[in-house]
Order: structure tokens, then sequence, then C-alpha cells
């Protein structure tokens, strides 16, 4: 079987070597199969060895045979010299084995939580079925909705592993106590801890509860997070034990006994931690060549500090969209990759269909950055789709009359009418009634609060439209798409490049599992590809171009 590219141009040579033989080549049995074709389906075969050898001035590759290298043999009685040799390259090695190990699933590739539940149900459900792990976008979510996706999922998948979503949440610190509660009440085992700017009550209760030691002995909790991080003082927090503190508050709340302090105070916050760099949504836009290997230098540090019985493990995100970019990750050191933007664009997420074209239809400059609904007041920005929507402009223009007054009716008569007329499409007054019924439900004192403050209920008034804008998006709400907030990286303008001219370019084509094993066996290749170029093997780009193809073509090159 073949699952390589389409035949290239026969008109240079298909190699160059800058190096030395490795050793000599000695057939098994068949001879080397020579051209472009030959050499180009050997290096997609990534489930068997490639040994390319120099047949007198013509390249051939064989998958067979017996090869001895070093400078000794290079003129050894016998054979042929060996110019380049790649052993197998199946996507379930790529990472960390006991990452793959400890969360049960096939491949070191997990589908990020994209809030108000674009990381939907069904997306949960086809990435546990393909064996690759999955959060649920919780965020932004009421708790009945969660519980009820739990229901969904775990009725779906049965022992098969998945995630949910806990995301930091400093103006409803309610919400976000009663949603780890929740999933520790019911039993979901593995959160995805996001936007954290320092650790919190709930989720450092969530991890430690229940902890005790197995049959060998060893501290076991049942609790685990796959924390995710763009800075070094707040991934320090996650590799550190529980804050003592928090630990005492637990004992003095009955949650656990001196014993279970003892024990937590010898485990990381999270085992598992995602560099997140350049992505959609909360973001610091870190460029991830220079983020990854910061965390792994801290990983290394504060494993030899506390000396953990289970090692630590950094994974890679943002801007991780194509086989070059995962390929890179793994390279680099990542235990794990993470997908974010490019999933929204799969037909089981949450999202619209208008919100896929669109996706479908973006380049990597058209992102910006923009207001964030869930810390609007303290200036935090989120990236989002620029292109066919007016979400970033009209928000930015709302955090500034945030800043610049103190109340709703502080702000001049003309720009009230214009934010009535082309944001709101509404009476600020009506804005603030509808605000306050959504409040009533989701936090009752953020209405008592705003009462005694003007500033918060213009806030409250903003934030309507911001959280809003993302549900408009995600429903496909029509007479509302100048205003869709769509969250999104670079990665997605990365991801359509690549895909571009093949089947997955039509977004009703583009299935989770299907980008997740083209995005894994396209690394399997282009760490091939790396291998050789180490070599001294310089292939031309037709020979290496990795196309995406359908799932049933790439079962066998996986596993």
């Amino acid at each position: 079987m073949n699952a390589s590219s389409q035949p290239p141009s026969p008109t240079s040579p298909p190699l160059a070597l800058e190096a030395a033989p490795l050793g000599r080549w000695t057939a098994a049995g068949e001879q080397p199969s020579t051209g472009d074709n030959a050499i180009r389906d050997a290096l997609h075969q990534v489930n068997r060895p490639l040994y390319m050898v120099d047949m007198g001035g013509t390249f051939g590759v064989s998958h067979f045979g017996q090869a001895t290298l070093g400078e000794g043999e290079k003129d050894a009685a016998g054979g042929v010299p060996l110019v380049g040799y790649s052993p197998i390259v199946r996507a379930s090695q790529l990472g960390d084995p006991s990452f793959c190990a400890d969360h049960r699933i096939k491949f070191p590739y997990m589908v990020g939580s994209m809030a108000n539940g674009i990381a939907s149900t069904d997306l949960v459900v086809a990435s546990a079925k393909a064996g690759i792990l999955a959060s649920f976008g919780a965020a932004g979510l009421p708790t009945a909705r969660i519980e009820q996706a739990i229901d969904q999922i775990s009725g779906a998948v049965g022992d098969l592993p998945f995630a949910f979503n806990l995301i930091h949440s400093p103006s409803e610190p309610a919400q976000e106590a009663a949603t780890a509660d929740l999933y520790h009440r019911r039993g979901v085992r593995l959160v995805e801890a996001s936007a954290y700017l320092d650790l919190t009550y709930p989720v450092v209760r969530y991890r430690v509860l229940g902890i005790g030691r197995d049959a060998q002995g060893r501290i076991h909790t049942p609790n685990q997070i796959i924390a995710k991080a763009s800075r070094v003082e707040v991934a320090t927090k996650w590799f550190s034990p529980p804050p003592e503190g928090m630990l005492a508050k637990m004992f003095e709340a009955g949650d656990i006994t001196p014993e279970q302090a003892q024990w937590a105070a010898q485990i990381p916050v999270a085992q598992d931690l995602t560099a997140e760099a350049d992505s959609g949504g909360h973001t610091d836009n870190r460029p991830a060549i220079t983020l990854l290997p910061t965390m792994l230098a801290l990983r290394d540090r504060l494993q030899r500090q506390y000396g953990y019985q289970v090692p630590l493990r950094v994974g890679a995100a943002g801007g991780i969209a194509t086989p070059a970019s995962a390929a890179g990750a793994f390279a680099m050191g990542a235990a794990y990759i993470v997908t974010g933007s490019i999933n929204q664009a799969c037909v089981e997420s949450g999202s619209s269909d208008t919100v896929r074209k669109m996706l479908s239809e973006s380049r990597q400059a058209d992102v910006i950055m923009a207001p964030a609904a869930d810390m609007f007041e303290m200036g935090v920005k989120l990236q989002v789709l620029k292109r066919g929507t007016m979400f970033a402009m009209r928000a930015s223009k709302l955090y500034e009359y945030y800043r610049e007054y103190n109340s709703l009716v502080e702000i001049p008569a003309a720009d009230q009418q214009t934010l009535e007329k082309t944001v709101f499409k509404m009476p600020l007054a009506e804005v603030w009634q509808r605000a306050q019924q959504f409040w009533a439900e989701r936090d009752p004192s953020q209405i008592e609060r705003a009462r005694r403050d003007a500033k918060h209920q213009m806030a409250l008034v903003f934030r309507w439209y911001l959280g809003l804008s993302s549900r408009w998006a995600n429903t496909g709400e029509p007479t509302r798409q100048i205003d869709y907030q769509i969250w999104c990286g670079p990665a997605m303008g990365a991801f359509n490049e690549w895909v571009r001219d093949s089947f997955l370019e039509a977004p009703e084509n583009r299935h989770v599992a299907t980008v997740a094993r083209n995005i894994l066996y396209g690394a399997s290749v282009a760490t091939r590809v790396g291998t050789l170029r180490t070599q001294g093997v310089r292939l031309r780009s037709e020979l290496t171009n990795i196309v995406p193809q359908e799932v049933e073509r790439l079962e066998e090159f996986l596993l």
C-alpha cells in the first residue's frame, strides 16, 4: 500500500549527498528499487525500516537486507554503499510513551478544550474512539450543562479516556468551585486546567481529594490535571507540591487527614503541563520555539528539586496544525502535542457551519487580539479571527470606554447612540435588563455589586456583548455574523495552506480523527526525512511532500 503524494516530475536527480556513506548494505533476497516513485513510496511507508543505497550513481531503496555501519566498513568486500537509514517511525512512538500509557490512549495527541462547548461532546467521543485524548470545552457553560455533557460522554465512550476543562474564573470564583466539585463528585478523573494566573483552592482541592497509597506503597491520586501555561512563574506552581496553606485548609474542612496532607506534599499539582504558545483564545503569543525548551528546562529543574516518584512531563500547544509543526514539537522533546483552532473547523465541533467555512478560508495573518469576556475588567485579551468579522474592533472600543469612564451615563450621548445602533442593536437600558436576567441565574452577587458600583454595571453591560458574540458564532446566528467572536490562532492558516487542493480543503470533510491521523502520520514521515537529512541525504521536496489521505489508507502506518 502507498500513502504518499502524487508522482514528482523526474527532471532532476532524486537526492544529493553531503556526507560520506554510513557503511555497507547487503541484500537479503530482493534487490533495491530505484526511481522517484520507489524512493517516495519507501519514505512514506514509515512502518517499515528504510535502507538507501548507492548502486554506482543510481540510488535505490529497500526495506530489507543487512547493514554494517562504520567508517571502517566502507571498503569492505560485498554489498553496496549505504548512504541513508531510517528505522520504523510510528506515530505512537513520537512522544513520551508514558503519557499514552498513563492516560490509556494510542497516540501522544490531545484535542484541547475550546470553551462554550466548541470542544463538544461529539468531538470528545470521536477523539476517544480514535485513540486520542480530548477535553470537553466546559468554560462558559452552566453547571447543569456540564453535568449533562458528563452523562453524554461517559455513556458513549464507556471506559475510554476523556477530560473536561476547568478554567480559572477570577470574576466568578463560585462557578469555578462548583465545577471542580462536580468533577470530583461525578468521577471525572482528568481535567485540563486553563487560563490560570495562579493556583486556586478549588483546583488544588480537586487534585488532592482521594489521595492514598496503592498496593506497592506508591502515592496514588485518582484526580489528574493537565495544566496549560505560557509563563514560567505559573508553570512552576503547577509543577510544585500543593501550597501548605491550602492543604491546611483542606484538613480543617475535614477533606483530608494529616497523613494525606503529608502525601500531598510529595506530589506536583499537575504531572503534565502543556506549554501553550501562540494560540487561539487566551494566549500570551509566546513563540513555541523558545517556550517549549524553557518549560522542559523547568521540568528538569523541579524534578531534581522534588524527586517525584512519577516524572513530570511537558507537552506542546499553539501553532500545532501541520506535520512539520508536530514533528518539530516532538523533536524538541514534547511528550505530547495539543491542537486547538483546527478542531473548531471540524464537523464534530460545537461551532456552526458558517464559522467552519470562515475558518477554512482564513490565512495566518487573519487573526487579532481582542478583550476577553471572562477577564474584561483586568484587560486580558484573547486571539480571534479578524477576517469577516468586526468583533475585535468593537470589543476593543468597549474596553476603551470602560477605561475612560466610570459609568454608562458618563459616555457621551452621541457615542451611546452609536453603541446602541451598531453594537448592541437595542437601548443600553434593555441590555442591562438582559444582563441582569443572565446573572440572576448564574451569580446574583454580580447584580448586587453592579447596583453599588456603576463601573461594574458598565462592565456587565459590555460583557453581555462579549459573551453573546461567541454564542452567536456557535449557533450561526445570521443577523450577527459581523459580530462573531471566533477564537483562532495562526495555526488555522497554516493548516489551510497545507491541505490546499486536497480533500481536507472542504470543511465538510474535516473530521477530528481524520485531521489528527494525518498530522500524526505526516509527523512520522517528516521525522524520517529529518533523520536522513542529518545523515547528509538531501531529497527533492516532491519526494517528501505529505499530502492528506483518507483515514483508511493510514491505519497500518500509525500503530
